[in-house]
C-alpha cells in the first residue's frame, strides 16, 4: 500500500535534512510522524522514524553529558513500551500500579500522596510493560519533569474516578496536555500551533467501577463525552477489566511477538522477539544477530497467514505469534 505522503511531510523532511543539532532533528522527525497518514502503508516508515528519533535523543543526551542533573523523572524505558499513568488527585493511579506491577507506591485515601514517579513492570502473557505512577496532574501547577516524562512515553493512560465527575476530570486533563502540545492520535490538531505537537497513543481508564450498577454510569459518561480514543471501565478494588486493560496496552503499543526455532526443535514460547508491527523477516534477522541481515537466504514460517513450514523471503511481513526458522 502506498504511503501517499502530503506536501507538508516533505517540507518537514527538508527541515530535518537542514537541521544542525539533535534537538532540531528530533523536532522535524516528530513533525513528520505527526503529519504522516495513519494506514498500513505507513507502518514501516513510522517505525523507522521512531527509531531515528530514539537515536537522536540518545545523541542529545550524550551531548548534554553531566551538565544536566538527573531528576526523579528521568526514568529509563524498560520493556517494549513505557506507559505513564496520569490524572487528577485520588483517582487510584498508585493503586493500579501497585495492583499489576512489582512496584510499591504509597497508597492512601487522601489526595497528593504520590510526590514522585514510581515505575513498575506489569506482566502480560510472556512480555512485560513498564507502568509509571505519577503525581497528580492539576491546572494549578504541573511539574516540568512530569511534562517531559509524558512526552517521552510511548503510551499515556488517563485515569479518572467514576464517582467524582469524570467528564470534568477528562476535560481538565486534556486541556492541560494540550497546553503543552500533547495530543492523542484521535484528536484534531490546531492549525495555529507554533511548534509541532507531540502525538501520543492514549487510553482512558475510568476507575472505581466497583458495583454492577456502575456500568450504567460509565455508559452515560461515554455517551456524553463523545470520547474518540479507547476507554474502558476498571476497578482496582475488584480487579474488574484489569486483563482487558493490559490487553489494550498491548494493542496500543504497536508491537508483535515473534518466535524463532532451530531445525527439528520446538520454539521457545517463553522468550519472544518483540518487534514493531509491520516488521519484515529481514528486520527480525538483524535483531537476532547483526550478521544475519546479510546472510539470510529465506525462512520457514508457521503462523496465521502462512501454511505450516511455508518458505518465506526477506520481505515477508511478520504477524503476531509467527514462528520462524531462519535459514542462512
Amino acid at each position: 500500500m502506498p504511503a501517499n505522503l502530503p506536501p507538508q511531510y516533505f517540507e518537514a523532511e527538508q527541515r530535518f535534512r537542514q537541521a544542525q543539532t539533535p534537538e532540531d532533528k528530533i523536532e522535524a522527525l516528530e513533525e513528520m510522524l505527526a503529519i504522516m497518514p495513519k494506514h498500513k502503508g505507513t507502518d514501516k516508515l513510522k517505525a523507522m522514524l521512531r527509531e531515528r528519533i530514539s537515536k537522536f535523543k540518545d545523541q542529545a543526551q550524550k551531548k548534554k553529558g553531566v551538565s544536566r542533573q538527573k531528576t526523579a523523572y528521568d526514568i529509563e524505558k524498560e520493556g517494549p513500551a513505557q506507559t505513564v499513568i496520569i490524572g487528577p488527585p485520588n483517582t487510584g493511579k498508585s493503586s493500579l500500579v501497585k495492583l499489576i506491577t512489582n512496584a510499591s507506591p504509597e497508597v492512601a485515601d487522601f489526595p497528593h500522596t504520590t510526590q514522585k514517579p514510581t515505575p513498575g513492570m506489569a506482566q502480560y502473557d510472556n512480555i512485560q510493560f513498564q507502568l509509571i505512577d505519577t503525581p497528580p496532574l492539576t491546572k494549578d501547577y504541573t511539574e516540568p519533569g512530569l511534562v517531559d516524562l509524558i512526552r517521552r512515553a510511548d503510551i499515556v493512560v488517563i485515569l479518572l474516578d467514576l464517582t467524582a465527575d469524570p467528564m470534568e476530570q477528562l476535560e481538565e486533563t486534556l486541556h492541560i496536555l494540550h497546553s503543552f502540545r500533547i495530543y492523542s492520535e484521535a484528536c484534531t490538531i490546531p492549525e495555529d500551533l507554533r511548534k509541532p505537537p507531540r502525538i501520543k497513543k492514549m487510553l482512558v481508564a475510568v476507575n472505581k467501577m466497583d458495583k454492577p450498577e456502575d456500568k450504567e454510569t460509565l455508559d452515560i459518561f461515554l455517551e456524553l463525552s463523545g470520547i474518540k480514543f479507547p476507554c474502558i471501565g476498571i476497578s482496582t478494588r475488584t480487579c474488574q477489566n484489569i486483563l482487558v486493560f493490559l490487553h489494550t496496552l498491548y494493542k496500543l503499543s504497536g508491537i508483535i511477538r515473534v518466535y524463532t526455532k532451530p531445525p527439528g526443535k520446538e520454539a521457545d514460547k517463553k522468550s519472544p522477539f518483540v518487534v514493531p508491527s509491520g516488521s519484515t523477516l529481514a528486520d527480525l534477522a538483524g535483531k537476532v544477530h547483526k550478521d544475519f541481515v546479510h546472510k539470510l537466504k529465506y525462512a520457514k514460517a508457521w503462523g496465521k497467514s502462512v501454511r505450516d513450514g511455508q518458505m518465506v523471503h526477506r520481505d515477508y511481513v511478520l504477524q503476531d505469534g509467527d514462528v520462524v526458522e531462519l535459514c542462512i
